[in-house]
C-alpha cells in the first residue's frame, strides 16, 4: 500500500510567485524549477505554483521513485499570492 506524503519530512517548501500556466504537467513544472530558479526538483522539497486565478494551485514533490502532482482548487476563499 503506498504511503501518503508526510509534510513533516520536507526539507523545504518553495512558493513560486507570479503566474504559472497551470496547464503544465510534472515535466513542465520541473523544468521551471530547474531553468528559472536553478533548483533541483528531485530534492526533498515541495514546490507550489500559483496560477492566474488565486483560488487554485499545483504542487510537485519527488518521492524517490516518482513525482507526486497535487492540485488544489478552493471552493470559497483563495490562496494569498502576490502577482
Amino acid at each position: 500500500m503506498p504511503k501518503l506524503l508526510n509534510f513533516t519530512e520536507l526539507d523545504k517548501v518553495y512558493l513560486v510567485c507570479g503566474k504559472t500556466d497551470l496547464r503544465k504537467g510534472i515535466d513542465g513544472l520541473a523544468t521551471i524549477i530547474q531553468d528559472q530558479f536553478d533548483l533541483n526538483p528531485f530534492s526533498p522539497a515541495l514546490f507550489l505554483f500559483c496560477g492566474t486565478r488565486k483560488d487554485r494551485f499545483k504542487a510537485i514533490y519527488w518521492e524517490g521513485d516518482g513525482f507526486v502532482l497535487l492540485y488544489k482548487r478552493y471552493e470559497s476563499g483563495h490562496l494569498q499570492c502576490k502577482h
